[in-house]
């Protein structure tokens, strides 16, 4: 296993007008295993068939986990769609992880990958339940905002809430707004993957809100994405009411 990865993309968030990019284009993703396979192995075999599984077993729930395979073949994995996603959707972005994964992971025995819609990890090491601090990149928009001393504590107290609002989901899920002044508002989302408890999951956000500081006070959006759940502020709405 690879150590912590704390990865900077501000390139990936020039302007205000990012959210009209395209949701098919992977944020980022991590190949985190040494460990390799071969096409004719079983590990192979497991992996095809678990990947199959989830994009089937995911979209109807927004998440899905399962293993495939015993011992040290088995395969793990996990994948978990934006709260607002619709299940079309959702069946779309999981179906094209497996596929990229493939192709950016070649034979790696453990990865994972993020979408605005969905992310997808699996490994051959069992992972469930726990919290994935290892596996974490940072996204901001270049832009500052102007006045950063008054910006930066809203910030804060909007994702605060929803992390006590999403750990208390039953699908560890939240977004909602804050009203900055007469013509704008804030908006921002917390989520988890459902393999966490619900403690767990709060703990996750609490971190992710607590690195904020690493790479997005003052900007005009910014986002902290892990392998078990992310935070997202923007100033303009991004989910789908």
């Amino acid at each position: 296993m690879l150590s912590s990865k704390y990865i900077s993309v501000s390139f990936l968030l020039l302007s205000l007008s990012l959210h009209a990019v395209n949701c098919t284009d992977p944020l980022y993703h991590f190949c985190f295993s040494q460990e390799n396979y071969t096409a004719t192995s079983r590990y192979g075999t497991n992996l095809n068939g678990l990947l199959n599984l989830l994009s089937t077993k995911v979209p109807s729930k927004g998440f899905g986990l399962s293993s495939t395979g015993q011992g040290q073949d088995q395969a793990n994995g996990l994948a978990l769609c934006r709260g607002d996603v619709s299940k079309t959707n959702c069946t779309t972005c999981v179906i094209d992880a497996g596929k990229e994964l493939g192709n950016r992971c070649p034979y790696k025995k453990g990865a994972i990958i993020w979408y605005d819609n969905c992310l997808l990890k699996y490994s051959n090491i069992d992972f469930f339940g726990e919290i994935d601090n290892k596996n974490k990149f940072y996204m901001w928009n270049v832009q500052d905002v102007e006045n950063p001393t008054s910006f930066i504590p809203k910030v804060k107290d909007l994702l605060s809430r929803l992390s006590n609002k999403a750990y208390a989901n039953p699908k560890f899920y939240a977004t909602g707004d804050l009203k900055l002044d007469s013509s704008s508002k804030l908006y921002g989302l917390a989520q988890c993957t459902r393999d966490l408890s619900g403690l767990d999951c709060k703990k996750c956000l609490d971190t992710a809100i607590s690195e904020l500081p690493n790479c997005c006070d003052g900007k005009r959006g910014g986002r902290v994405v892990g392998g078990s759940c992310n935070v997202r502020y923007e100033l303009y709405p991004f989910v789908d009411a």
